[in-house]
């Protein structure tokens, strides 16, 4: 039976849907099957005292000290303190492009923005080398290659990140509320400050979320400009090892013994760590919403 007035139901949209499930079905299960060769290939760590020598704070494989603490903790101070000066800081662009500055300078900040996500990370990196890492030598002390030096490039580099999702966010806010706003008379710093803000909680969660992940999964900046030393950070001024860069340095001299095995479970961990702190904004997200 047809419905009433003749009209026969389209299954244009069947075709698209079945697409969007298959994608999302594929990546699901990429993701399971990522954890499952992390997990398998960790499995001699976990056996044995070897579990109670990966959970130290000393990483010495020469005297069978495999602890890669240190590590998760550099991982942690270093996503988070990048994430600390790079999301006021997109907040602050995305507000200035969106109402807060001139009409006319949004989209040239926008679109550097948007030039920055080009730039490879190895250019970030070297330039900080031959500028920032000197500049933090002479006024301070020391080598300059320390955590101070690793954040302030790796938040340069998650900036355009954070900007671009919050800018779609703000965007999609504002073409819903704006003929309203504009109805009862809001100017656009109000509207921008009563209305987008507080509505787009959840998209900055989101950005948040992402940011997170950026900054926590970057390999080459800890690399270049961290210093690399296996061994907790007391200040802003000292070196530190991040785990992706622990696992660069490790898998390129050894493949043999406990130390490389180690790697899997440190690549563990940190999908563990990773997907807990997604989960944790997704619910903060969804309250907000």
């Amino acid at each position: 039976m047809t419905p009433a007035g003749g009209a026969v139901p389209t299954r244009d949209g069947a075709l698209p849907r079945s697409l969007l499930f298959a994608a999302a079905a594929v990546s699901a299960l990429a993701v399971v099957a990522v954890f499952a060769f992390l997990l398998w290939f960790s499995l001699p760590v976990f056996r044995g005292d070897a579990l109670a020598s990966l959970l130290s704070w000393r990483w010495q494989p020469l005297r069978g000290q495999f602890g890669i603490l240190p590590m998760l903790l550099g991982s942690f101070c270093l996503a988070s303190s990048a994430l600390l000066l790079a999301f006021p800081l997109a907040l602050g662009v995305c507000c200035f492009a969106h109402g807060a500055g001139p009409v006319r300078a949004a989209r040239p900040l926008l679109a550097a923005v948007r030039f920055m996500t080009s730039v490879p990370t190895v250019v970030y990196g070297l330039v900080s080398v031959f500028l920032l890492v000197p500049l933090i030598r002479d006024a301070f002390y020391g080598s300059g290659f320390s955590w101070l030096a690793a954040a302030l490039t790796l938040s340069v580099l998650v900036l355009p990140t954070i900007v671009l999702l919050v800018d779609a966010q703000f965007r999609q806010v504002q073409a819903e509320i704006g003929p309203s706003a504009a109805a009862l008379g809001f100017s656009p710093v109000q509207q921008l400050l009563r209305l987008t803000l507080p509505l787009s909680r959840r998209g900055l969660a989101a950005a948040l979320a992402l940011g997170f992940g950026r900054a926590v999964g970057d390999t080459l900046i800890p690399l270049m400009l961290a210093g690399n030393a296996a061994r907790v950070p007391h200040s802003l001024l000292d070196p530190l090892r991040t785990l992706t860069s622990h696992i660069a340095l490790v898998v390129a001299t050894d493949s043999q013994d406990l130390a490389y095995a180690s790697l899997f479970a440190s690549g563990l961990i940190l999908f563990v760590v990773t997907a807990f702190v997604h989960l944790l904004l997704r619910r903060w997200r969804g309250q907000a919403a």
